[in-house]
């Protein structure tokens, strides 16, 4: 099972997929900034950069009759996509939030330093994103768990293994107000 937060990656995986795979093999016609004629040809592969969607185009000399419409709609749908996962990055689990191990870390903290989103599956931005999701698909989540703290090694002895009672305390560990009687 996963939270919403990987309910909506699941999500934006799927549109993503299927919004690439409507762009290759899509007529293309790129006019380029400096006037001269636009080049024509057919999308082979598209990826994701810092600069934004790079399109790989096989060119050829005839202008596309069709698929223009279905480029247009399939870049938006990826623009969108990236568009959540920015929203995704920053809606995570707080990592320094010891006191609430779930909380929204892009949410953050009131006037007191406690979060504002104390459960990550009660995010607001999250909900928003949640595009499609029915209460019966939100009841299914699981919520998200603060990981479990390490374990102690069994051959490892603590101070407090060995010590039983203030009597058990070498007289080296005992500070200036000692009082062996509590």
């Amino acid at each position: 099972m996963t939270d919403l937060h990987g309910w909506i990656t699941q999500q934006v995986d799927r549109v993503e997929a299927e919004a690439r795979a409507r762009l290759i093999g899509a007529a293309v016609v790129i006019a380029p900034d400096d006037g001269s004629k636009p080049i024509t040809g057919t999308v082979t592969a598209v990826e994701q950069t810092t600069d934004g969607l790079q399109y790989t185009v096989q060119q050829y000399d005839a202008a596309p009759t069709t698929g223009l419409v279905e480029v247009q709609a399939a870049t938006a749908v990826l623009r969108r996509c990236e568009a959540d996962r920015r929203i995704l990055a920053r809606h995570r689990i707080d990592p320094d939030q010891n006191a609430f191990p779930a909380a929204c870390e892009g949410c953050g903290t009131d006037e007191w330093g406690l979060p504002i989103a104390e459960d990550l599956s009660e995010c607001p931005e999250l909900l928003d994103l949640a595009h499609g999701i029915t209460d019966e698909i939100l009841a299914t989540l699981d919520r998200p768990q603060p990981p479990e703290p390490p374990r102690r090694r069994t051959h490892q002895l603590g101070l407090g293994d060995i010590l039983r009672s203030p009597t058990d305390v070498p007289p080296a560990l005992r500070g200036p107000n000692w009082k062996a009687d509590t």
